[in-house]
């Protein structure tokens, strides 16, 4: 145990996001998400909601503030301008943490490339459809 680091950010987890550089994204996945056949570095988060994870990366992950948007999902298949409840959730954690971007909705096929590309994918146990998340890392400023 680390003290203020949420248990959910496991030795894997945390290695990757430490070896991240800026511009680098990593998939936040659902449970239907095919991240074995889609992962170039795959962290396993079983029995663990997506939410979770997006709060303990984004408390300690900045996201990209040098691009208009630094956080994607998966736009609902035959729905393209719903938004997933789940997707709101995520909007309100990363506002919590500073990210004034909107979260983008990619069409599939774009999203899966996109998390082909990533550095990691983090395989959750979330059961909500559409909960698939993609963040751009950013920087740490130099405190002054």
């Amino acid at each position: 145990m680390l003290k203020g680091i949420d248990p959910v950010l496991g030795p894997d987890l945390l290695h990757a996001l430490r070896s991240m550089g800026h511009g680098d994204e990593i998939v936040i996945a659902d449970a239907n998400f095919p991240v074995a056949s889609h992962a170039q570095r795959l962290v396993r988060a079983d029995g663990i909601g997506a939410e979770r994870i997006v709060r303990a990366v984004a408390a300690i992950m900045p996201l990209d503030d040098f691009v208009p948007a630094a956080a994607f999902s998966m736009q609902v298949v035959d729905a393209p301008e719903k938004v997933p409840p789940i997707v709101e959730r995520y909007g309100c954690l990363l506002s919590a943490e500073r990210y004034r971007g909107e979260i983008v909705a990619l069409e599939r096929s774009n999203f899966y490339k996109r998390a082909r590309a990533a550095f990691a994918i983090v395989a959750t146990g979330e059961t909500a459809l559409y909960a698939n998340l993609i963040l751009k890392k950013g920087i740490v400023r130099p405190q002054s």
